[in-house]
């Protein structure tokens, strides 16, 4: 009733955006975040929602993809790369009142690099041999080893600075030292965010933001129409960009993420532990078809898991190229002809629209294909947790994440030690031209061994109020950043 009776206003007055305040927006998302402490959960939604809002790291991603100061002004880096000492920004308080200090951060650095951490990244802190605070400004990390990745590392949203006396309620209760204060939570619908008065930085031209959580692309579309929502960075309805790019009151802003959209691959499954059937998968894809029937042409194809947009990519989508036959071919030679597949999507629009694509292409070439949606938290629990699936369809939007194909038990169960040992050795290697070199050796390895089927690069799709400025064009992290954003009506 209440989104009728909107539009019916915005029908009268000939513009929803006459209902925005000049200090207020109201953000769109897709996912509703599971928790709200990014130091506790692997979802995308949370940081959506809180990076740089309400909680920051001693460095930070700027809009650009840059790594740039956060709550470290400053930093000094011993000869030998092994020791780090930041300097703090003074004068700055959690949101409850309480100071931030050095023995803060070595709260936080310790508690995510704990062997009983919840950290969803705990390779970001695996190479901390010692915090330290050598005074309340002074933080003191030592390394095992040279980190060419380090400072990038801290900028991620699991790094974020946290204090012990709130620690064990930021899932509901988020306290942090960023520009905006958690306020409230109405699970089911939004999350709001008002201006914090002390923050130690330049206050942002917002004085709240709430984020509203409309998984259902129509509904999306509705409530941008009516003013119901200001703007919506991750516009589900890739369909309906021409209406809004031809309405003067509306921006369609279009960039980059860092989101490798993967049909994600139980490589410990039956059948699926043989390379020649995921070969077989992978040659069974039309990655083209995937980007036009799901995000209606927005979205880069992938041959492995790289950003485009990165300077060391490589391009190696002729590795996988689409072909049926080979895929039938694949299939006999593994006796793999005719077998059931378990495919688990996640409620985004991209996995639902995509995984049917995908669903009719692998039964194309001889696979049964059952498919199984899952609600966000299911996915979580059943795929990326309990490893019980088969294919999925997922972005991953971490920023420069192909470690994770490092990682041990990691969802996709994929164990090379060949390529462990060149993650190893990327991690100690300082020098950039090396560094490169690495990682393109890298990118050609998991797309040999056929680990997933490497679909696209998600596009940034945004929709917005035409008064609205400084959203992020690019998503070079996972992040809803409104420091910057403001009305110029």
């Amino acid at each position: 009733m209440k989104l009728l009776h909107s539009t019916a206003l915005a029908l009268l007055l000939g513009t929803g955006a006459a209902f925005a305040s000049n200090t207020d927006i109201t953000v769109g998302m897709v996912l509703e975040p599971p928790n709200l402490d990014p130091t506790g959960g692997a979802a995308a939604a949370i940081d959506e929602v809180v990076y740089a809002n309400v909680f920051e790291g001693l460095t930070r991603f700027a809009s650009d993809g840059a790594v740039v100061p956060g709550l470290a002004a400053s930093w000094d880096i011993s000869e030998d790369g092994l020791t780090y000492t930041f300097h703090l920004r003074e004068g700055v308080t959690f949101h409850d009142g309480s100071d931030f200090t050095a023995e803060d951060a070595v709260f936080s650095l310790d508690r995510a690099r704990a062997e009983d951490s919840t950290n969803a990244q705990p390779a970001l802190f695996a190479g901390i041999e010692s915090v330290e605070a050598a005074d309340d400004t002074t933080l003191v990390v030592t390394l095992s080893d040279p980190n060419g990745s380090f400072l990038f590392n801290m900028a991620w949203g699991d790094a974020v600075m946290v204090a012990p006396e709130s620690a064990d309620s930021l899932e509901t209760n988020p306290i942090g030292t960023g520009p905006f204060a958690f306020s409230e939570w109405v699970q089911g619908d939004r999350v709001e965010l008002t201006r914090y008065a002390d923050y130690w930085g330049e206050a942002p031209a917002l004085e709240a933001a709430t984020f509203r959580f409309i998984s259902d692309p129509n509904a999306a579309f509705a409530a941008m129409m009516a003013g119901d929502v200001d703007a919506f960075p991750n516009f589900p309805a890739p369909e309906t960009l021409g209406q809004f790019e031809a309405d003067p009151r509306f921006n369609v802003i279009v960039g980059s993420t860092e989101g490798e959209t993967i049909l994600s691959t139980n490589n410990q499954a039956e059948y699926l532990s043989d390379i020649r059937v995921r070969q077989a998968i992978a040659h069974a894809i039309n990655r083209q078809d995937i980007i036009d029937g799901a995000m209606f042409g927005y979205g880069t194809p992938i041959g492995s898991h790289f950003a485009p947009h990165h300077p060391d990519y490589v391009d190696l989508t002729g590795n996988s190229p689409y072909d049926p036959d080979a895929a039938r071919a694949l299939l006999a030679e593994a006796g793999a002809e005719g077998i059931t597949l378990r495919l688990m999507l996640p409620p985004p629009s991209y996995a639902r629209q995509g995984g049917q694509i995908v669903a009719a292409q692998l039964r194309d070439v001889g696979l049964d294909i059952e498919i199984t949606n899952l609600e966000w938290a299911q996915w979580l629990e059943q795929v990326f947790r309990g490893h019980d699936y088969d294919l999925t369809i997922v972005s991953h939007t971490e920023p420069m994440d192909i470690g994770i194909y490092a990682r041990e038990d990691y969802y996709f169960q994929y164990d090379n030690p060949e390529f462990n040992a060149l993650m190893d050795t990327l991690t100690l290697t300082t020098d950039p031209q090396e560094r490169s070199a690495l990682l393109q050796q890298a990118q050609e390895m998991i797309a040999a061994d056929y680990v997933n089927g490497f679909l696209f690069q998600l596009a940034k799709i945004g929709v917005a109020n035409a008064d609205i400025e400084g959203l992020w064009e690019n998503s070079p992290t996972q992040a809803n950043d409104l420091t910057d954003v403001r009305w110029t009506d």
